[in-house]
């Protein structure tokens, strides 16, 4: 049987991004069969996270300070920005540890079917950004999809003309992936990134 508190609970989880509304059912069950000490940290870390976070005001990545750590560091390749989608992007490229200069986060995507434009995302302040930097090399690290790929064409459009250097991250199959379970765009990059042995 559910409650009205219950099913208010589901419905929240169940906004968020990859979670159906079993998985949220699921979620607000083990929440309420947890300790009271443990659904009133959960309620403090989620207000904290709403209150002491920012966006990096030289980057836009999330930070408790006006710039974030990355921003702060001055051992970084200050000739290489990586441009990506979102704050997860960075944690990402940064856990690899392969990934040496600064990045630019532009909170989105184009997507002309969800009414998101240039203007929605950070792209003016790039190319502020770009008026005050000595950058060598942009790497264009949006997502492989229909909405990254916009996105991508649309900045390198954007950046003809400059002496800046442009790349596109790698694209393919991933290691230990099999072709077996490849969608059609991951084929045709894979086919379109492939490198001489010989």
């Amino acid at each position: 049987m559910k409650t009205q508190v219950l099913e208010r609970v589901v419905r929240s989880f169940a906004e968020m991004p990859g979670i159906g509304k079993k998985t949220a059912q699921r979620l607000a069950y083990y929440v309420l069969h947890r300790e009271d000490a443990y659904a009133e940290q959960m309620a403090q870390a989620l207000i904290d996270l709403k209150k002491n976070l920012r966006w990096c005001a030289q980057c836009y990545n999330i930070s408790e300070l006006e710039q974030c750590e990355i921003c702060l560091k001055t051992d970084r390749d200050h000739e290489l920005l990586c441009v990506v989608e979102d704050a997860v992007n960075v944690a990402n490229i940064e856990r690899s540890g392969s990934f040496r200069g600064y990045y630019h986060v532009l909170q989105g995507a184009l997507s002309p079917v969800n009414g998101i434009g240039p203007e929605d995302l950070r792209m003016k302040e790039l190319f502020e950004r770009l008026k005050h930097q000595d950058v060598g090399e942009i790497i264009l690290a949006t997502n492989p999809t229909v909405e990254g790929e916009a996105t991508a064409m649309y900045l390198l459009g954007l950046l003809e003309g400059t002496q800046i250097k442009i790349s596109r991250i790698g694209m393919g199959v991933p290691i230990g992936g099999s072709l077996d379970y490849c969608d059609e765009i991951t084929m045709a990059k894979a086919i379109e990134n492939r490198r001489l042995l010989s």
